[in-house]
């Protein structure tokens, strides 16, 4: 399958309990309106909304020989998402995230650090998965602890020397990390995703424009800060702009949000859209992702994006 976007990153399985009461560490038992199982990971996640807008897509992670593996496979083969440079991992538990939902929507995360949500490795990156690929995004900097900087910027640097466009999201650092300490990686990056929490913590800056510059210093083309429901930044070296979120949206449940975002960005790149429209297609994934419990389950076709977008903004 010659996908032309080619998703990077983590495919695990998410176990949501909504709503999730914290007196249930001392009760011993509590009951929730809801206990589901969904697909889930962030490079999985944006993969499958892709899919769902209608772009063909390969996904490059790392899965285990088990029952949850069987699961992701069967996902992808449904939705068409290509998984040729999927690498199976034989004894190693396939990821599975226990999330708990708040009643407000947020979320936290039980994650097992053994599974194969944290194993991907410079070696799982070699052979020949570029080919025909037209844009490479990578869905979260700092999730892969043995990952280094280096072997971003070898993923990197090979893309950008076959004309593909180069797409990157980010979680929360997990040692300190700065964005001086990953500039090799992120001087070959043409469009960077993080929420503005993460950008802060990277960046040590708060103010947005202060935040934008510390990552076009390190030679990122394009920065998209994710500002919740303030919709998204974005600056490049010839302009900036604020991107408003859509309004009205009933938050039920924030698992996968940033990921659909980027899902709606990287779409609208691959359909030579300018930054404005982009942004939109970006907020409006964003915005239906939270209204439906699970990562992507709010997201269901390009028809129900193009609509929202027509009816909040006006590219």
């Amino acid at each position: 399958m010659d996908g032309k976007i080619l998703i990077v990153g983590a495919a695990i399985l998410d176990v949501l309990a909504e709503p999730a009461d914290e007196g249930v560490f001392q009760t011993g038992s509590s009951p929730a309106e809801a206990i589901t199982m969904r697909t889930g990971g962030d490079a999985l996640n944006e993969a499958s909304v892709l899919a769902k807008l209608g772009e063909e897509v390969r996904l490059l992670t790392v899965l285990g020989e088990d029952p949850a593996a069987e699961i992701i496979r069967g996902h992808c083969r449904k939705w068409g998402i290509g998984l040729d440079f999927a690498r199976t991992e034989p004894g190693v538990d396939t990821g599975i995230n226990v999330v708990l939902v708040k009643e407000n929507g947020e979320r936290c995360f039980l994650t097992n650090p053994h599974g194969t949500l944290r194993i991907l490795s410079g070696e799982h990156l070699e052979g020949d998965f570029l080919r025909n690929v037209k844009i490479l995004s990578f869905a979260s900097i700092f999730v892969f602890p043995r990952l280094g900087s280096k072997d971003m910027a070898r993923l990197f640097s090979r893309a950008k020397a076959q004309g593909i466009l180069v797409c990157a999201d980010m979680t929360k650092r997990k040692n300190g990390e700065t964005a001086e300490e990953i500039r090799e990686a992120l001087s070959f990056v043409d469009f960077l995703f993080p929420n503005y929490e993460e950008a802060v913590l990277v960046t040590g800056k708060r103010e947005l424009h202060e935040i934008a510059d510390v990552f076009l210093d390190c030679g990122v083309g394009n920065v998209v800060i994710k500002c919740g429901d303030k919709g998204c930044f974005v600056k490049n070296r010839e302009l900036f702009f604020e991107s408003p979120a859509v309004p009205g949206v009933r938050c039920v449940d924030t698992t996968g949000a940033g990921d659909c975002f980027a899902a709606g960005f990287v779409y609208a790149l691959a359909r030579e859209m300018d930054l404005h429209t982009a942004a939109a297609y970006a907020n409006a994934c964003g915005a239906l992702a939270v209204e439906k419990m699970g990562a992507t389950e709010g997201v269901r076709s390009i028809t129900q994006v193009e609509n929202t977008v027509k009816k909040y903004h006006f590219p």
